[in-house]
């Protein structure tokens, strides 16, 4: 499903340069639900954006359903789903409007399924501006699920949201999670404990742990505070 070898990104500047993602390889398989976790600045977002071929990597190879980020861009796009850590979406819009747009450009028709299940069929005709933060993270994985991309990678889903927002987000990923295959990064580590049946660990741009969630509560936090310091 995803495979990364070998993955660097550099970043170079007049003042130098930054290694944000170092020789990074893993492996996700269909239906895992991967949580990615790290401080930040760690290499998350970068290793996010390099999969969805936003980035181009500077060393390595990304694999997404056997397509090239890069090389395959558009094929893939309509393979993922994708909702940035800042969800960038159109205030001014209506919510059936925006929605309705995107899915233009997706070019796929199940829109009312998408309404219902991510809970937002009755602010559909209110602008985005007018919702809170936590109905503004539901459009945004609304526009993500459109397409029924068979991969979602969500930066931060919860982030900002107060704890019945969070429960809610949480709770919907794991509805959506019997079908697709998804990596979401999180600073909550109890987040990653409910949801994920695979952990990766990044820290300083290397990847520190790779494999199933340790059971018993707490293991997630105890594993965490182990290896990243």
């Amino acid at each position: 499903m995803i495979s990364v070898k070998d993955l660097t990104k550099k970043f170079i500047s007049s003042s130098g340069g930054l290694i944000a993602v170092n020789s990074i390889s893993f492996n996700v398989d269909e239906g895992e639900i991967v949580g990615f976790l790290g401080l930040n600045g760690a290499g998350k977002t970068t290793t996010m954006r390099l999969l969805l071929g936003y980035l181009a990597p500077t060393e390595g190879t990304v694999m997404v359903n056997s397509l090239d980020p890069l090389k395959n861009r558009i094929a893939l796009l309509s393979q993922t789903g994708y909702l940035p850590e800042n969800n960038p979406l159109y205030q001014e819009m209506k919510v059936l409007e925006y929605l309705n747009f995107i899915q233009n450009i997706k070019g796929e028709g199940r829109m009312s399924t998408i309404l219902e299940e991510v809970g937002i069929l009755d602010v559909v005709n209110k602008k985005i501006e007018e919702l809170s933060r936590g109905y503004r993270q539901r459009v945004g994985l609304a526009a993500a699920m459109i397409g029924n991309p068979s991969v979602l990678i969500l930066d931060e889903p919860t982030s900002g949201l107060d704890p019945l927002e969070q429960e809610k987000i949480r709770e919907l990923i794991k509805k959506i999670s019997r079908r697709k295959t998804i990596i979401f990064s999180t600073h909550i580590l109890s987040e990653a404990e409910d949801i994920a049946t695979k952990l990766i660990i990044i820290n300083k741009g290397s990847i520190v742990y790779d494999d199933k969630k340790p059971k018993g509560r707490g293991s997630v936090e105890k594993l965490f505070k182990k290896l990243v310091k």
